[in-house]
């Protein structure tokens, strides 16, 4: 027979197993618009002594960040399968208010999101909060100083 606390404890570190499976997959997949491009073109900058390389840089440059994201991607599905294994599902609950919710609310509807749904718009959603931090904070002017 097991106790009301021993369920609470499984159910509490499923919970933390899922929410810890999410972030690692929110930052692989931000990993694809920040990372990932931006490790391979200092790759590609490291290689060439040259302000104008021969088409070699470029081919390491393109075929890196194809094969990478083919990984990300990869390693994001394998992370949405360990989430559902964890959870027994890949949707998301409806997050509304409860203002918002009547009396009568009936379960949720089958237009619930998945997770990789979630992760990738979280992911681009993060990805223009940090092109745009960085454009306006940290780039500087592009004007030159009189």
């Amino acid at each position: 027979m097991t106790t009301a606390s021993e369920t609470h404890g499984r159910s509490a570190a499923k919970g933390l197993a899922a929410g810890s499976v999410f972030l690692v997959m929110l930052l692989a997949a931000l990993s694809l618009w920040t990372a990932i491009p931006l490790g391979w073109i200092y790759v590609g900058s490291k290689l060439t002594n040259t302000q104008f390389p021969s088409a070699g840089p470029y081919m390491i440059v393109a075929v890196g960040i194809t094969a990478s994201i083919a990984i990300v991607a990869w390693l994001i599905a394998r992370l949405n399968h360990l989430y559902m294994t964890i959870t027994g599902t890949n949707r998301l609950a409806p997050m509304r208010p409860s203002w918002l919710k009547s009396m009568r609310d009936t379960a949720p509807g089958h237009g619930s999101t998945t997770v990789v749904e979630a992760v990738l718009m979280g992911s681009v959603a993060l990805a223009v909060v940090t092109l745009t931090a960085w454009f306006f904070v940290l780039a500087g002017s592009p004007l030159p100083n009189q």
